[in-house]
């Protein structure tokens, strides 16, 4: 019986992860998934003047296949895997991992947290150029169909990317069903090109040997150096496996990428390879030159949705890294739209949809073709690698106390492949590369000036408040008229009396007869636990304070929370209380906090973010706002 009950019980797990991990193949790899299309034939490119001979293909075969093995299988896989933020992965998930590991306002902690804003930055960068890369790349096999065609490959991608980008706001939920199913058949396809190959040239299978990798840096000195900016586009994609764990799980994940995605891309560039090997000049796309004429129209097609899917899942990754940064206060509060009943994730950011399309299709038609954007692709995401191993190495440290030999192995090791590939990227420059890091600076420019004008405004407005004891007792001397009724006041500042309380105090001289004194705080993990979600403080004299605590992967519904308050001591009737709350109009000053174009910039920000109000759902109706004046 105990055995029958195991096999049962294995069995549903074991069906759970398949059906995860196919999940997983249509989302989180298809960005390193489509790297085929275009990295082989940039390694033989115009740019870095390799001809395809023996020695070379074998070389460029056995980085792509070494760096697979060390960057994503080791380094992501096998290790920065079980860096789960209460279940979450990604960069901001690590680096709030990391400083909840360190003493609170220390100097590492704040160095953690520039290292980890810039790489989330350096993500929207990725976020704009893998559309646009993964969707050229596809469509260029038009080309290879008929030159003719040629002139159609650029407006054909645009009108891909627009309808991808339109489709947005009705949300994946539907769609993402199929991706898996779609990515299963597009590996599929991958593996059997590749093994047709290799049968053809089975010599090519001596790249598996790093022999032939180190005898290119040999062979080539600095120049090989170079050639890895077009060797890390295999591994572009990597960091999505860690970003979207929450999503599927550690199993799911590196199931499917030890059974399904990495056999099949394996196999697939080293069928490239052998074709190489006996068609040279078929460099100019040894993708889609593996396939035979009658499986090039079909081949296009089942590259162009893969691209599109790669793309979707990009897409959604910066939709849910600025929910984070949001929550996180590192942006301004933005519209947010759920796109799924039943899944919370999935979340839809109408502002920025609508400037990653206008920045993707001015890519597009900037650079127009794949082999000029590949100037530009890898920056933003060696750059991210780097810095998930800088935080790494912090965090085996402080959180997992590993030994200081292994640690020192595992950063020497991946500090050396990340810096390098960094720097071959790096080289490109003025040839494009300028592009991804200049947008990583915009961005990180607008998170680091939010978080600090939040700092400076709260601050100011600190000091025009008056503490809460001094308040509190001041109304034994003169008690004010009460009103029947529930107020409240919603403040960043639990010691403090709000603005929007002492307003309402002078104009209307009355004070309701509990006051609720409402302070909402994200809290640096996914979720908060169940036993610091509401705390209750009641002060006295019909006053309470109320703290509401979310995780950064959560959404604030205050009305949502303040229903489970009564378990607390604190039950609420949402028709008889009042939310009251400040608006803030800003003046930049020279003379204070920011320098002035950053004050003007945090206030042009201001202007445009959706109202506290709104963004913690608090009904219209039962809302009064008071204006004030803040320099800062």
């Amino acid at each position: 019986m105990s055995t029958a009950t195991g096999s049962s019980e294995s069995g549903h797990a074991h069906g759970s992860v398949r059906t995860l991990a196919l999940g997983a193949i249509g989302v989180v790899f298809g960005d390193i998934g489509t790297s085929p299309l275009y990295t082989m034939k940039e390694a033989f490119g115009e740019d870095y003047g390799l001809r395809a001979t023996d020695h070379n293909v074998l070389g460029i075969l056995s980085l792509v296949f070494w760096s697979l093995m060390l960057v994503v299988s080791l380094k992501y896989v096998t290790v920065i895997m079980r860096a789960d933020n209460k279940g979450e992965g990604g960069i901001m998930s690590l680096m709030a991992l990391v400083q909840r590991s360190l003493p609170i306002a220390s100097e590492t902690s704040y160095f953690i947290g520039i290292l980890g804003i810039f790489g989330a930055a350096l993500f929207f960068g990725d976020g704009v150029i893998t559309p646009a890369m993964t969707v050229l790349s596809a469509v260029e096999g038009l080309k290879i169909a008929s030159p003719q065609f040629a002139r159609y490959v650029v407006p054909v991608t645009i009108g891909i990317i627009i309808g991808l980008f339109m489709l947005q706001r009705h949300g994946t939920e539907r769609v993402g069903k199929l991706f898996g199913p779609v990515m299963m058949v597009w590996f599929l396809v991958l593996a059997v090109l590749g093994v047709a190959g290799i049968i053809e040239q089975p010599k090519v299978m001596q790249a598996l040997n790093p022999y032939w990798g180190l005898h290119f840096f040999f062979a080539h000195g600095w120049h090989s150096l170079l050639v890895l900016g077009a060797v890390v586009l295999a591994v572009t994609g990597g960091e999505a496996l860690y970003a979207d764990m929450g999503h599927f799980g550690r199993v799911p994940i590196r199931a499917a990428w030890w059974y399904v995605v990495l056999p099949a891309l394996v196999l697939n560039y080293f069928g490239q390879g052998a074709l190489l090997l006996d068609h040279p000049a078929a460099a100019e796309n040894p993708f889609y030159k593996m396939a035979p004429a009658w499986a090039l129209g079909p081949l296009i097609g089942l590259a162009t949705v893969a691209a599109v899917i790669a793309s979707q899942a990009v897409i959604s990754g910066a939709f849910s890294v600025a929910r984070q940064a949001i929550q996180l206060g590192y942006l301004p509060r933005l519209e947010l739209k759920h796109t799924s009943d039943t899944t919370i994730g999935q979340v839809y950011v109408p502002w920025i949809n609508r400037t990653l399309m206008l920045v993707v299709i001015a890519l597009v038609i900037g650079f127009g073709s794949s082999d000029k954007l590949a100037s530009a692709y890898g920056v933003s995401v060696t750059g991210t690698m780097l810095i998930d191993t800088l935080l790494l190495i912090v965090l085996m440290r402080s959180r997992w106390l590993v030994a200081a030999r292994w640690v020192f192995l595992f950063g020497v090791t991946f500090l050396v492949i990340d810096t390098a590939f960094l720097l071959a990227n790096g080289a490109k420059f003025m040839e494009g590369a300028w592009f991804p890091l200049a947008l990583g600076v915009a961005v990180f420019t607008l998170m680091r000036t939010w978080r600090r004008g939040r700092q400076l405004l709260v601050e100011e407005v600190r000091r025009e408040m008056l503490t809460l004891d001094t308040f509190l007792r001041s109304l034994e001397a003169m008690p004010p008229v009460r009103v029947t009724g529930t107020a409240v006041f919603m403040t960043a500042a639990n010691d403090k009396v709000p603005l929007a309380l002492l307003h309402n105090l002078k104009h209307n001289k009355v004070l309701h007869a509990r006051n609720i004194l409402l302070t909402v705080e994200t809290v640096p993990s996914p979720r908060a636990d169940a036993a610091e979600q509401v705390v209750v403080t009641d002060l006295g004299r019909g006053f309470f304070r109320l703290g509401l605590r979310y995780g950064f992967m959560e959404d604030p519904d205050v009305p949502r929370s303040l229903a489970h308050a009564g378990d607390h001591g604190l039950p609420f009737d949402i028709e008889d209380t009042t939310f009251f709350a400040s608006r803030e109009t800003l003046i930049a000053s020279a003379h204070k906090g920011m320098p002035l174009w950053r004050d003007k910039l945090f206030a042009l920000m201001a202007r445009n973010t959706v109202s506290a109000t709104t963004f913690f759902k608090i009904p219209g109706n039962r809302l009064v706002e008071l204006g004030t004046q803040v320099e800062i």
